[in-house]
């Protein structure tokens, strides 16, 4: 029995940097102390992070989104410095799209030696990649239960957050609220 928390995308383009987000600069306080509980429990803890090239104009994202952000080897493309030294000892997994298909290949391998009870996903955007990675999840390990902890999540807009949020309580994963008291 595991447990495996996943913070995606705690990155300096989407926290203060290119794509500058007030929401998630409201939940680094959280996401660290969330982060740190995590590693004192011993679960484990992946990072993702969105990784683009320098051509991401041309891309399907880029052409939606035309603000090019976390290049790969960018200061944007680092993990806030509040969780450089969570993620120093954390795998990190580099994604060149929303949803990742090595998140939920690692997620299926690391069941097979060690069953995972619980998934539990922090971080940004919610409307965005968290949402695609926690269905992800939901996808390769359909008997784990998936938790999203809303407070320690942020969307393009608290609107948006609120939607994806909705949408995943619609898809079996369980929608928490910790940090709010």
């Amino acid at each position: 029995m595991s447990k495996v928390l996943i913070v995606v995308d705690m990155q300096n383009d989407f926290v203060t940097d290119a794509l500058r987000n007030e929401e998630g600069i409201k939940i680094v306080p959280k996401v660290v102390k969330r982060v740190a509980k995590a590693e004192k429990a011993g679960d484990k803890i992946i990072f993702t992070r969105d990784t683009h090239g320098k051509d991401y104009l041309k891309t399907e994202e880029g052409k939606n989104l035309p603000v090019p952000h976390c290049v790969k080897g960018s200061k944007g493309w680092q993990i806030i410095d509040e969780l450089s030294e969570f993620a120093a000892k954390a795998d990190i997994i580099d994604k060149v799209t929303f949803g990742s298909r090595k998140l939920g290949k690692m997620l299926k391998n690391l069941n097979k030696t060690e069953k995972i009870d619980t998934v539990e996903l922090i971080g940004l955007c919610t409307d965005i990649c968290v949402i695609s990675n926690a269905l992800l999840a939901k996808a390769f390990l359909p008997d784990a239960h998936i938790i999203v902890d809303a407070s320690c999540c942020a969307g393009v807009t608290p609107e948006s957050h609120q939607t994806a949020l909705n949408a995943m309580k619609a898809c079996h994963v369980e929608v928490k609220n910790e940090g709010k008291k």
